[in-house]
């Protein structure tokens, strides 16, 4: 089993329910929560796999840090805004800014052997385990 320690603020169940009921010009913000980066971790024999969504994100945007058992996530979003005579935007859900997650494995990784790939908008890692460190006994003459 996969130990994750999630290192990011939940957003409000009731705003996730009544999001979209309302169609009329509001000053809306979005919760943190949905600006956030989506991932799922599953664990092979020895190594984790990591797909995280970073729709709008360029790969050469995208950071990922490593230390020990400690993954960061980073990437900066970018878009540009039309300036439209004569029109008002009346609601925007896009998002354009830095989106950031960190999380923590069972198990360190080892750096040297992790890959990373990212298509379609989806980062896939695979982070090796570290070899854990052998003990031995020895005798004392």
């Amino acid at each position: 089993m996969v130990g994750i320690i999630r290192n990011e603020r939940s957003g409000d169940v009731f705003d996730d329910f009544f999001r979209g009921f309302f169609v009329k010009p509001v000053a809306y913000e979005q919760s943190e929560s949905l600006r956030g980066i989506r991932l799922d971790v599953t664990e092979q024999a020895g190594a984790y796999a990591v797909h995280a969504e970073l729709p709008g994100a360029k790969k050469e945007d995208i950071r990922v840090r490593i230390e020990g058992d400690e993954i960061s996530i980073s990437a900066e979003v970018r878009g540009e805004r039309e300036e439209n005579d004569g029109k008002r935007l009346v609601h925007s859900e896009r998002y354009y800014g830095k989106l950031a997650r960190s999380f923590r494995l069972s198990q360190d990784i080892d750096e040297a052997k992790m890959q990373a790939k990212f298509t379609d908008g989806v980062l896939e890692l695979v982070l090796p385990k570290k070899a854990a460190a052998t003990s031995r006994q020895i005798t004392i003459q």
